[in-house]
């Protein structure tokens, strides 16, 4: 194993993010290519042109839903022993503490390049100190470091547009069905990460302005015991009070229409509960398709290319962009509405299409 020369790279990374979540122009720079349709990009190539392989520190979140072990799968197959890559993996299991434990691990071990995927958004700079006195560059994949910018690179979703994109859409398609009165519960994601924090702050952005009424909003971890468990609460609560159920992923919405299903409240399209999901996984589009969940956001998981590709450009000396924004589309079980338009967490205004989905199998990415 070698340690490379990176301090003069990390002076000329570009600070800017190049493209905003979902419906703007393509935001990857160099190699990458387009998230929407899955495409990857020339990852291996040159690596290891010296015949050593680069190393690489992998810190996940654990695999608490279908979209980490998706991630997982990206990460693993996009860094692997064929491609020219020694990669060391630790599955955190959700606890903050063993991940930075394995992130200085990955600095003893002495790694060319370290990957993260932030378990909560702070809490960081220290151990990103650490990383940088070392000169390994750190990338960071799906959630976000608000405490820190000593990273070189991250590759995500902008959480707050899902948010903002799913409190659009009930507002336009409650209009569209003549459901005037909303009551909302909502299942939120483990506490302090961004996803939860963004598509939280986005969906009650359009709440407020709107006026509905949000009973109640408890974390469900995003696994589906946590949604179930959640929702069998909400059930025994507020029965028949609600008419609106917000899941924070596709893991929670599933353990939250068992949890339904078993106390007689029907959901889905024309039901008496009106769905909502995040995360896009194949098993969620199934269930847009039948009509059982109204409505899934997508979060794009399949971000290891674009984190090889970055590595890349660093081999060579090549700028990096600092934020890369995922292109993700929203899935619709009806064509009642064929777009929705609202501001974006940029402040720019936005029309994105909806995508009603006729072949879950063909039409989602993982």
């Amino acid at each position: 194993m070698k340690k490379r020369l990176v301090a003069g790279l990390l002076v000329s990374l570009m600070a800017t993010s190049l493209v905003a979540c979902g419906g703007a122009a393509d935001s990857n720079s160099g190699d990458a290519a387009d998230a929407g349709d899955g495409t990857t990009t020339e990852a291996s190539g040159d690596t290891a042109a010296s015949g050593d392989a680069i190393t690489v520190g992998f810190a996940q979140v654990g695999h608490e839903s279908d979209w980490r072990t998706a991630s997982t799968n990206s990460v693993q197959a996009a860094f692997s022993e064929e491609n020219g890559y020694d990669l060391e993996f630790v599955d955190c299991d959700n606890d903050s503490a063993k991940q930075i434990e394995a992130v200085r691990q990955f600095i003893q071990d002495d790694v060319d390049y370290i990957v993260i995927d932030p378990i909560v958004s702070t809490g960081w700079d220290t151990v990103l100190t650490e990383c940088e006195d070392a000169g390994i560059p750190v990338i960071v994949i799906d959630r976000t470091i608000d405490d820190s910018d000593k990273y070189v690179s991250w590759v995500g979703s902008e959480f707050m547009n899902e948010g903002l994109a799913a409190g659009t859409w009930l507002k336009d398609y409650a209009a569209a069905k003549g459901i005037e009165d909303l009551n909302i519960l909502v299942i939120e994601g483990s506490n302090g990460s961004s996803a939860q924090i963004g598509r939280t702050d986005g969906f009650k952005k359009i709440a407020d302005a709107e006026g509905w009424k949000i009973i109640d909003s408890q974390d469900g971890d995003f696994t589906q015991d946590g949604g179930q468990q959640v929702m069998e609460s909400y059930c025994k609560s507020y029965e028949g009070k609600f008419n609106v159920v917000v899941c924070q992923n596709d893991n929670e919405a599933f353990g939250a229409m068992d949890a339904m299903k078993a106390a007689g409240v029907s959901y889905g399209v024309d039901k008496d509960v009106i769905l909502i999901s995040f995360d896009a996984c194949k098993a969620g589009l199934e269930y847009v398709q039948s009509g059982d969940i109204n409505a899934d956001f997508m979060c794009y998981p399949l971000q290891g290319e674009y984190c090889a590709a970055i590595v890349q450009q660093l081999e060579k000396g090549e700028t990096v962009a600092k934020q890369t924004f995922m292109t993700e589309p929203w899935y619709v079980a009806e064509d009642v509405l064929d777009s929705i338009t609202y501001t974006n967490n940029a402040g720019e205004e936005v029309t994105e299409e909806l995508v009603v989905v006729t072949d879950a199998a063909s039409q989602a990415s993982y």
